[in-house]
Order: C-alpha cells, then sequence, then structure tokens
C-alpha cells in the first residue's frame, strides 16, 4: 500500500505516468497498473488520463494532500532512524555486572573510548537483573543463559573460579579437609563453593566463613591482607595473582565455570556502534588469559 501511495505521488508531481516510471524505475506499465490497483481498493478515481499528460481529480487533489505529507514525514522517519542505526556518532548503551563491567574490563572501556571518540558508552553496572527493554539499553553482558525468548544469546566464552589467599596466610591447605577447616572469605554469590578437580571429580566444600561481602572485591581485598582463603572468578584476582599480591592455593581445583553471554533484543536492530562494541568486547574478551572463549 505505501509503494502504491508513492506511486501515486510520483505521477501526481510529474503529472506523466512515463516521468514517474523514470522517476520510480518501473516500467510505464508497473506505474499504471499500481496506480489503478490503489484506485480500485480506494474506489475512486484519483487521475485523468489524457494525452496532454496526467491531472488530478477533485477526490485526487484531496488524497494527495493527505498522502503527500504523510509519505514525507515517514520518509524523514525513516531516513533519521537509518542514520541512527548506521552513523558512528551518537551513544550506545551496555549492561554489566558489577564484578566484571568495573575492574577486569577497565582497560576495554578506557581503549574504546579512545579508539572511538565519536561514540558515547552510557554504562551501566549491576549484580541485579535488568530488563534491557526496561532501561532502553542496546547491549548486556550476562553471566548465565536468560530463559527469555524475545532475547538474542550469544555465548562468548567462561571465567572459572580459582582459589586463592596471601603469600603471608598460614598454614595453606593442601587437601580438601584442610580446606575445610580453614579461614574463609567469601563474596555473597560465592559462598556455596564447589570445586572441581583437573582430572574431573567435583567437591562440594561445606563451610561457614570468617568474613562475607555482597562485592566480590571486597573478599579478594580481606585474602590479600590475609584474613583467609577465598573462591572467585578468576578474572576478579588475576592481576593480583600476577603481581604476587595473592598466590593460587590447591591450583589443581578450581571452581565452577560462569558461562559469559552477550545479549540483545531480538526484535530491534541493533545499531552500527552496538555492533561494533558487541565485537570489540568480544575480541577483548577473547584475548585475556582469565577468560575461555567458547
Amino acid at each position: 500500500m505505501l509503494d502504491d501511495l508513492k506511486i501515486f505521488i510520483a505521477a501526481a508531481d510529474t503529472k506523466s505516468l512515463t516521468a514517474a516510471a523514470d522517476k520510480l524505475g518501473m516500467t510505464i506499465a508497473t506505474v499504471s497498473r499500481r496506480i489503478a490497483a490503489l484506485e480500485a481498493k480506494l474506489g475512486s478515481v484519483l487521475l485523468h488520463r489524457s494525452t496532454k499528460g496526467l491531472t488530478l481529480t477533485t477526490v485526487g487533489e484531496r488524497y494527495y494532500r493527505e498522502c503527500a505529507e504523510f509519505i514525507d514525514a515517514l520518509d524523514q522517519r525513516i531516513s533519521n532512524l537509518d542514520h541512527t542505526l548506521n552513523s558512528l556518532e551518537g551513544d550506545v548503551k551496555i549492561l554489566a555486572p558489577t564484578n566484571l563491567g568495573s575492574g577486569p574490563l577497565d582497560e576495554f572501556w578506557v581503549h574504546f573510548a579512545a579508539q572511538y571518540p565519536q561514540i558515547s558508552l552510557r554504562i551501566e553496572l549491576s549484580n541485579q537483573y535488568e530488563s534491557l527493554q526496561d532501561t532502553q539499553a542496546d547491549l548486556a553482558l550476562r553471566s548465565g543463559q536468560s530463559s527469555n525468548l524475545s532475547l538474542i544469546q550469544r555465548k562468548v566464552g567462561e571465567i572459572q573460579g580459582v582459589l586463592v589467599a596471601s603469600p603471608e596466610f598460614s598454614p595453606r591447605p593442601n587437601t580438601l579437609s584442610e580446606l575445610e577447616q580453614t579461614e574463609s572469605v567469601a563474596g555473597q554469590l560465592f559462598t556455596d563453593w564447589h570445586i572441581i578437580h583437573e582430572s574431573g571429580q567435583e567437591h562440594a566444600v561445606y563451610k561457614t566463613h570468617r568474613h562475607t561481602g555482597n562485592d566480590m572485591r571486597i573478599a579478594a581485598n580481606l585474602a590479600k591482607h590475609g584474613h583467609g582463603v577465598t573462591l572467585l572468578p578468576e578474572s576478579i584476582v588475576y592481576e593480583d595473582v600476577q603481581q604476587g599480591r595473592l598466590i593460587r592455593v590447591m591450583p589443581e581445583w578450581h571452581g565452577r565455570r560462569r558461562e559469559i553471554y552477550l545479549v540483545w533484543p531480538y526484535r530491534r536492530s541493533l545499531s552500527v556502534r552496538a555492533k561494533l562494541l558487541r565485537d570489540e568486547l568480544t575480541k577483548f574478551l577473547h584475548s585475556q588469559a582469565w577468560f575461555i572463549p567458547s
């Protein structure tokens, strides 16, 4: 129907089937047939045909005024949307877990902002499940798969948990029974310790932790200052281990792997900015020693 309206308006503007066909890149027969079909649908003649060309009927004039304004506004909206989706200049909003978005991804945000200065990052960090629709976010970085069928979910990899402690912490456990008796600290999301041996053996560690915090960085900081062993995602403690502020404990054991997904709305077209952020973030994650790519 919209295409037929555009054909009618082109014919009315040019006052010629031939000129309208040239303007639209169609055959004269197609233009004539589509206008006739529109007139049949409306039950009114819109254009008088003569050897001198086309002229609008009274009904056609009224219809032209209403439709031309509508089509112009629609074309402008489409043009604006096309610019929004295809321009590198503008905002891109991403949601991410606090303990992944801040710290492990600090380097990425700085690099992306420097490399693409025309893009304005809108980063929202939370350990709560935030709706992309409610927050009007373009993308979300998520730990674990969602059951929401309205989202496209791309698994980008996994992060495993590791046992760590301060180099000064003593005595350090070497066996499962010793680990269960050792003082420990934990983030609230990691209070239940389920560890896996490199051979594939699994073990649930039942502990009452000496200290807990609702931010995993609190547990990491307490461990660095000698207050116990902790089990945390390797992304959080990797730099501390590299710098010697923490050391691996019982390195043949590790925690369960957290699956990491990039998600975006199924029915919403991603802007080139969002696609660029998605792809650059994936490349960054895949380059990190603490990340296990899919």
